[in-house]
C-alpha cells in the first residue's frame, strides 16, 4: 500500500528522473529499488499511544532528572511554523527524553530519524506505528537509497516536524563530531515556508552508554541494538544521572540554495556551532577535563577553578559555578561509576578510557590543558 507521502515522492522531479534511467539504471529495476525504500522509510506516528509511551519507559526515565532550558524558544518555534529540531547525540536515551521534554511543554511531537540498528523486532514496530520514527541507512552511497531518502525527508516535512542528529550516530569518543549535510539537504528540498532550524544539546552528568563507548573510543561496526540493550540494562543497575536539554535561538532557512554545497555546509556547520555553545558543561566534565592519573584534592579544585573562570569567559553553558563545586560533586558522580577513586587527598584513576571519553565532551570549547590525560 502506497501512501500519500510515498506517492508524493514518486512524483519528485529528481526521483522521476532516477526512475527514467537518469543514474544509466534500468527503469523497471530503478522503480524496484525505490519501492523497496519507501517501503523501509514508511512510518506513522500515533499520538495517543505515543503520549502513553511514557509509562513502559519509566524504570529508565526516574533514574534521570530532567533540566530545561529556554523551553520557550521552542514554544516560539513551533507556534510560526514546521520545524527541524537538530541535536547533539550523546545516548539512545535521547530519543526518549527530548521528545518528552516537547511533549511536556505541549509541543507536538517530531518525527525522529533515527539509525535503522534501532528497527529490528517489536523495538522496530514501535517506531515504525506508534513514534513515527524514520530508519536510516547511514555511510550508504547508494545512489537510489540517497535519492529516496531525500525526497521522503522532503515530503514528511511538509506534514511532521523532525529531530535529527547532525552528527549521525552516537559519540563514541565523547567529541562532538563533524556534521553530516544529507539531512539538511534533504529538508531544504522541502521548500517549506517559514522553516526553521532549532538547535538543541543535551547533556548528561552520566552517559548511560559510557562504558561501552569509552571501551570501543571509535565505532569500528554497527552491533544489533538487542546486544547494546543488554549491556545497556547491566550498566543501569545503580544508575542515577542528570540530563540538561537546551534550547537554541530558531535559525531561518529562508535564502539557503539548497542547490549549494557551500550553502548547505555553512548551514550545517551554523547548526552545530549552536548546539556546541548550548551544550552544557556538567561537573564531571570538568574533573575529567582537568584529572591527571593521581591528583590532590586541593590541585585538583584549583585546576577545575580555572578551567572554570576560562569557560566561563568564552561564554560556556555551565552547571558549576566554581571550582569546588566542580570537584565535589564530579568526583562523586565519577567514583560512582568507577571512573576515579578517592585514596585519602587524592582523586586517582581507575578507567582511564572513561576518563578521557567525559574530558572530551567539552574539547569543543577549549583544548585540553597540558599535563591533562591524553589519548
Amino acid at each position: 500500500m502506497v501512501d500519500a507521502i510515498s506517492r508524493a515522492v514518486l512524483e519528485r522531479e529528481e526521483v522521476v528522473r532516477y526512475l527514467r534511467g537518469g543514474h544509466g539504471e534500468d527503469p523497471r529495476t530503478a522503480r524496484e529499488r525505490v519501492d523497496k525504500y519507501l517501503a523501509e522509510l514508511q512510518t506513522t506516528q500515533r499520538y495517543p499511544l505515543y503520549r502513553a509511551l511514557k509509562h513502559p519507559v519509566y524504570p529508565l526515565l526516574r533514574k534521570i532528572e530532567r533540566h530545561v532550558e529556554h523551553i520557550d524558544r521552542a514554544r516560539a518555534a513551533a507556534n510560526l511554523g514546521r520545524v527541524f529540531w537538530a541535536s547533539n547525540h550523546k545516548s539512545h536515551a535521547d530519543y526518549l527524553i527530548e521528545p518528552i521534554v516537547l511533549d511536556d511543554a505541549g509541543i507536538r511531537p517530531p518525527v525522529i530519524a533515527a539509525g535503522i540498528n534501532l528497527f529490528g523486532g517489536p523495538l522496530g514496530l514501535l517506531h515504525r506505528h506508534v513514534t513515527g520514527a524514520v530508519p536510516i541507512r547511514r555511510n550508504t552511497k547508494d545512489p537510489a537509497y540517497l535519492i529516496t531518502l531525500k525526497a521522503y525527508i522532503a515530503e514528511l516535512l511538509r506534514h511532521h516536524d523532525i529531530l535529527f542528529y547532525p552528527e549521525g550516530g552516537r559519540s563514541y569518543s565523547g567529541e562532538l563530531k563533524p556534521p553530516k549535510t544529507g539531512l539538511i539537504h534533504a529538508a531544504m528540498q522541502a521548500k517549506v515556508e517559514n522553516l526553521v532550524v532549532v538547535p538543541l544539546a543535551i547533556s548528561y552528568e552520566l552517559v548511560l552508554e559510557d562504558r561501552i563507548l569509552s571501551r570501543q573510543g571509535v565505532k569500528r561496526r554497527q552491533r544489533s541494538f538487542s546486544s547494546e540493550l543488554a549491556e545497556m540494562v547491566r550498566d543501569a543497575v545503580g544508575y542515577r544521572s542528570r540530563a540538561f536539554v537546551t534550547f537554541g535561538e530558531p535559525i531561518p532557512t529562508a535564502g539557503r540554495d539548497p542547490h549549494s554545497r557551500r550553502d548547505m555546509l555553512d548551514l550545517a556547520h551554523e547548526v552545530l556551532a549552536a548546539i556546541g555553545r548550548l551544550y552544557k558543561v556538567t561537573a564531571t566534565a570538568v574533573v575529567a577535563a582537568t584529572m591527571r592519573p593521581r591528583t590532590p584534592v586541593r590541585e585538583l579544585e584549583e585546576r577545575a577553578e580555572a578551567l572554570v573562570v576560562r569557560l566561563r569567559e568564552e561564554g560556556a553553558n555551565l552547571a558549576v559555578e566554581n571550582g569546588r563545586q566542580a570537584v565535589a560533586e564530579g568526583v562523586a558522580a565519577l567514583e560512582r561509576r568507577g571512573a576515579v577513586a578517592c585514596d585519602s587527598d587524592r582523586v586517582r584513576v581507575r578507567n582511564r578510557a572513561l576518563v578521557r571519553y567525559y574530558a572530551r565532551t567539552i574539547e569543543h570549547l577549549v583544548s585540553p590543558r597540558r599535563g591533562a590525560l591524553q589519548p
